[in-house]
Parts: C-alpha cells; sequence; structure tokens
C-alpha cells in the first residue's frame, strides 16, 4: 500500500461566536473534501477567541456537552475523513459540572466519526512582549501534563502522531521526545501572535521538522479577532527535509499536500540524529 496521505489545513479567523465560527469551518471541510484530503487539521481554539477569561469561560463546554465536537464528529464519519481538532477550550470536572478547570484540548478525530487521541496544551503562553501586548493564558487555563503519541490506521498501516499546540513549539525537548518514540507527523494547531509569527514562526516550524525528520503539519488562524488580538497566518506544511510544502500566507482559506511516510525514514537514514543522541554531563 501506499504511504502516501493528503492533508490539508484550513485557515480562518475564529470569532467570539462558535456558531458563526462553525459555518466558516463546515464549508472549508466541503472543499477539502473536494480535494480527497485524509487528514483535514484545524488551527487552535478551533471555534472561538474571546477578549477575556469571563467571555472564555461563558463559551467553553464540557467535551460531552462540546457543539463543535459532535459536529465534527459527525461531519468525520459523514465524509470518512480524519479530522484534527486544534484545540477547544474544554471544561474538566474537579468534583462536580459546577466545580471545574478549563483546558486547551486538542482532538484527533478518525474517519469513523471517533475520537482516538486527546491532548491538553502543556505550555501555556504567558509571555510579556510589550506594554500594550501582554497573554497569561495561565490565568484562564490549568496547563496538561502528558506529551501524547497517537496512532492512525492509514491503508493498512500504523502511522504515528504527535499532537502538540502553538507554544508547545519553543519546547523542543517534547518533540524530541515524540520523534524517539516514533512520531512520523507532529501537528501544531496555533494562533501565533502577529509578532512573534513574523519574527519565528517559519523558522521554528522548521527547525522541529529537521531537528526529528518528521512532517510538521500546522493549521494557523490569521486575522483580526478583536481589538488588540491578530493571528499571523501562514499555516504551514513541512518536510522532513525542513521544505515547506505549503503556505497559506495570510488569507482565509486552506492548503493541501501530499506527503509521504517513507520520506520520514529516507531522512532518519541520511542524518540518523535520533540514533546518534549521546548522554552528556554538565561541567557546572
Amino acid at each position: 500500500m501506499s504511504n502516501e496521505i493528503k492533508v490539508s489545513c484550513l485557515q480562518y479567523t475564529s470569532l467570539q461566536n462558535e456558531h458563526e465560527t462553525l459555518i466558516k469551518i463546515e464549508d472549508l471541510i466541503k472543499k477539502a473534501v473536494k480535494e480527497n484530503s485524509d487528514i483535514i487539521a484545524l488551527p487552535e481554539c478551533s471555534t472561538f477567541i474571546c477578549p477575556n477569561k469571563e467571555n472564555t469561560l461563558k463559551n467553553a463546554s464540557f467535551e460531552s456537552d462540546s457543539l463543535t465536537l459532535n459536529t465534527l464528529k459527525k461531519l468525520a464519519n459523514l465524509y470518512k475523513v480524519n479530522i484534527l481538532v486544534g484545540s477547544l477550550q474544554t471544561k474538566i470536572s474537579k468534583t462536580n459540572k459546577h466545580d471545574y478547570s478549563l483546558v486547551n484540548r486538542s482532538f484527533f478525530i478518525n474517519s469513523k466519526g471517533v475520537v482516538t487521541i486527546k491532548y491538553d496544551k502543556i505550555h501555556l503562553f504567558d509571555v510579556n512582549l510589550s506594554k500594550k501586548e501582554k497573554f497569561f493564558e495561565s490565568d484562564t487555563y490549568t496547563p496538561g501534563d502528558k506529551a501524547v503519541l497517537g496512532e492512525l490506521n492509514f491503508g493498512g498501516k500504523k502511522i504515528k502522531l504527535g499532537l502538540t499546540i502553538c507554544y508547545d513549539l519553543r519546547f523542543p525537548i517534547l518533540y524530541r521526545d515524540l520523534a524517539k518514540e516514533g512520531a512520523e507527523i507532529i501537528f501544531v494547531p496555533s494562533a501565533f501572535s502577529e509578532t512573534t509569527g513574523e519574527a519565528h514562526w517559519h523558522s521554528l516550524l522548521k527547525a522541529r521538522a529537521i531537528e526529528n525528520s518528521c512532517f510538521i503539519i500546522a493549521p494557523a488562524q490569521t486575522g483580526k479577532h478583536f481589538k488588540g488580538r491578530n493571528s499571523f497566518g501562514h499555516s504551514l506544511i513541512v518536510s522532513p527535509w525542513g521544505e515547506v510544502l505549503a503556505d497559506a500566507k495570510k488569507n482565509e482559506g486552506l492548503i493541501t499536500s501530499k506527503i509521504n511516510i517513507d520520506e520520514v525514514y529516507v531522512c532518519r537514514k541520511k542524518i540518523p540524529s535520533l540514533k546518534n543522541e549521546k548522554k552528556y554531563k554538565l561541567n557546572f
């Protein structure tokens, strides 16, 4: 069987209203299906981005009650396509439904409409870029504490998938650990700010692909969500050799590229850095 997979990244501007954003997503999914995509990947905060904690909590839901998740499960089953839900602001119970915390959770839905992989964002975006541009995700979310590797049964073979989210990108050890455990594709759904995106986005994604000889699939938010919150765009699909196979630039829409898992092993044979890694002591 062929190891070739067609992957699409959806790029759009999440609104503050889940229903309105879902309309955009459904339209883009239909377009990706027409391109015969096998995997459709959505960005971080897939259906809404709000200006404060109060509104985020108001719009968030428990996994079982999620309009977005239930809708996307039905679409995955309807179109027989795999969907990476970049992330949903998900409530998790502490003692009961009135006592909960919030996580930034990614879901992988298989072509039967079943959630097979979940990942809670580990590294929360707490930064002070300037007087006007500050982000403190830990004020709203509880961080995850587990790296997640899953499998996709495709064409009679099992493809190993690593899930990460946005700011995780700046922590290369997470990606190294996923690659050492066999990850062939690593997803990086994101909502990078204009400031950090312009400076670092392409370089970081290419570095993670090259370091670990794996495909990087990075669907991204783009455009203005509300006053003071713009996303960078430039959804990327990057090869294990660091080649940008597709770049969505700044517009809403989608990018699609064929990827061949065999390339992972060609690159790992040429430069076996995962095997050549050595333990060392610190002289300080």
